[in-house]
C-alpha cells in the first residue's frame, strides 16, 4: 500500500478580510493582492500593455489553437 504525506499549511487572514469577503474568490483575490511575485508579474504585464508589447486576442487564439 502506497501512502503519501501531505504538507499541512496554515494561512492567516485578518478578521476584517473574513468579515467583508462574500465568496471564496474574494479570499483568493486578497491572497493574490498580498503576493509580491504575483504583483510584480501584473505590473510587468501592465507596463508591456501600455508600451504596446502585448499580443492581440486573435494572435493569442491562434497560438492556443482556439477557434
Amino acid at each position: 500500500m502506497l501512502t503519501t504525506k501531505r504538507k499541512s499549511e496554515v494561512i492567516a487572514f485578518p478578521v476584517s478580510v473574513f468579515e467583508t469577503a462574500d465568496t471564496k474568490e474574494d479570499l483568493e483575490d486578497w491572497l493574490l493582492s498580498q503576493n509580491p511575485e504575483f504583483l510584480k508579474k501584473m505590473r510587468k504585464a501592465r507596463k508591456d500593455d501600455i508600451e504596446g508589447k502585448g499580443k492581440g486576442w486573435e494572435a493569442i487564439k491562434k497560438e492556443l489553437c482556439i477557434k
